[in-house]
């Protein structure tokens, strides 16, 4: 199974980490049955989750405490957290989604835990060696066949989930379109496909837009960017409301998002249709299929008091129809919010039914169908 050659294309989410961080009662996690059944009545067939490789390249059996990145969301857990026997957990939710004909897309965040293992990744190897350690216990389980792709690490080359490249996890991203990057991407894709060769492998990315032009992908199968309308790469949305990702100034975003994004409406749309119509210029450069998994409105959103989901719905929505609608991408979110926890989002069925049916059933270039 691949993600780059498709009979049509997946109606994916993203659980992340919280497919087995957020098992509390109530969490929306606690019981992955419910959970994926839910999934599969709204539509979908496919979920990206993090297969924490730092911790199973470490010990696949054993116990470790993952420390809250303290995020304006409610991904993850927001307190520490402990992770036990993640390589048989991954087996266990993997096939749970096979049973269901939900495809699984793995890839990780590099949370960090108290002992901070995700610094033992010093070379491209290193980050081959974990990911084969993972990989082997999935195919041990016979569940390869499960696995629609790999990304090696999410939005890569962000010090927050890669801070392995630069020893902290507050540097300043390197290029993309460096030596020292392109080389670590093209090595360590090389030595998975050696032993995995089925499989299909990329770096997701979130920012750097601007060097789409320049950067060498010819080592990934697929492309997979995460544009939202207030990505700081795609507008001044944030700057203008003075939000920076702060967790003290989400009350302010809250006040602050929905009129200013109405106030602005023709503006903001047209930055999203700008970087959706870039991204499919990128595609047709290159040749690779387009995968995205967070996606359209907003990076950051939660329940919360006088939070509206109306507005926030209604711009995934028409991201969702403008990529579907291109021939370019192999799967397509509706939103980073599409999980149980989010439950303003969740509760409304129709919404992600009639959103899961425009992706399954859009058109799709013919050098992507299998």
């Amino acid at each position: 199974m691949t993600v780059s050659r498709v009979a049509r294309p997946y109606a994916i989410t993203m659980w992340e980490f919280s497919w087995i961080e957020r098992r509390w009662p109530g969490a929306g996690y606690e019981d992955w049955d419910q959970a994926l059944d839910e999934l599969v009545e709204r539509g979908y067939d496919a979920v990206r989750i993090d297969a924490f490789p730092h911790l199973i390249g470490v010990d696949p059996n054993g116990s470790f405490i993952i420390e809250s990145d303290g995020q304006d969301g409610d991904w993850g857990a927001p307190g520490d957290v402990e992770i036990v026997r993640p390589g048989p957990a991954l087996v266990e939710f993997i096939a749970k989604c096979r049973d269901r004909g939900v495809t699984v897309g793995l890839s990780t965040w590099y949370k960090r835990d108290r002992d901070n293992v995700r610094m033992r990744i010093r070379n491209e190897a290193d980050q081959a060696r974990v990911w084969a350690d993972t990989l082997r216990i999935v195919r041990d389980a016979g569940l390869l066949d499960a696995i629609l792709y790999v990304d090696l690490c999410n939005e890569f080359p962000n010090a927050k989930w890669a801070p392995y490249l630069y020893g902290s996890d507050q540097a300043l991203p390197e290029p993309l379109t460096t030596p020292r990057i392109r080389k670590w991407m093209r090595e360590s894709i090389a030595l998975l496909r050696a032993e995995f060769g089925d499989l299909d492998y990329t770096y997701s990315q979130s920012d750097q837009f601007h060097l789409w032009g320049e950067q060498d992908v010819s080592m990934l199968d697929f492309l997979e960017p995460h544009i939202w309308m207030n990505n700081p790469a795609c507008s001044s949305f944030n700057a203008e409301i003075g939000y920076s990702f702060r967790g003290r100034e989400f009350q302010s975003f809250i006040t602050r998002s929905r009129p200013h994004y109405l106030a602005n409406k023709p503006r903001f749309d047209a930055a999203l249709t700008e970087w959706i119509g870039k991204a499919v210029d990128w595609s047709k450069t290159t040749g690779k299929p387009l995968v995205t998994t967070e996606s359209w409105a907003v990076i950051n959103y939660r329940d919360w008091p006088m939070a509206d989901w109306g507005w926030v719905m209604d711009l995934c929505a028409d991201g969702v129809e403008q990529a579907a609608a291109s021939g370019r991408w192999t799967a397509i979110c509706t939103s980073n919010f599409c999980g149980p926890q989010y439950r303003g989002m969740w509760r409304d069925i129709a919404w992600h039914r009639r959103l899961t049916d425009i992706i399954k059933t859009s058109p799709l270039a013919a050098e992507f169908r299998r």
